[in-house]
């Protein structure tokens, strides 16, 4: 078997484990129950995204290098909005509390 291939394999699996610990404790860490909500939608939407970015590498690799412009462009912004969206329900929440 070829070394590169093994290594691929290996390294996506410590990339798709360590995204779904983080995912994990991105949602059991939260303060309440609209927080939790917001942050299993905003979970599902990155994991969905990202599933469409990578069947986009390899079904259509005569786009591949176009493929990284708008997930390159779109995931700070996403992860911006997200973050402040996610402290505003925060806030919200401490508030009613």
């Amino acid at each position: 078997m070829n070394i590169g291939l093994v290594g691929g394999v290996v390294g996506s699996l410590f990339g798709v484990t360590g995204g779904a610990i983080g995912t994990y404790f991105s949602i059991k860490n939260t303060d309440g129950p609209r927080e939790r909500a917001f942050m299993v939608r905003a979970a599902t939407i990155c994991w969905s995204g990202l599933a469409l970015f990578l069947a986009g590498l390899f079904l259509l690799p005569q786009f591949r290098p176009w493929l990284w412009v708008p997930y390159g462009t779109l995931l700070p912004f996403a992860i911006g909005f997200a973050n402040k969206r996610q402290m505003a329900i925060r806030e919200q929440e401490r508030r009613i509390a």
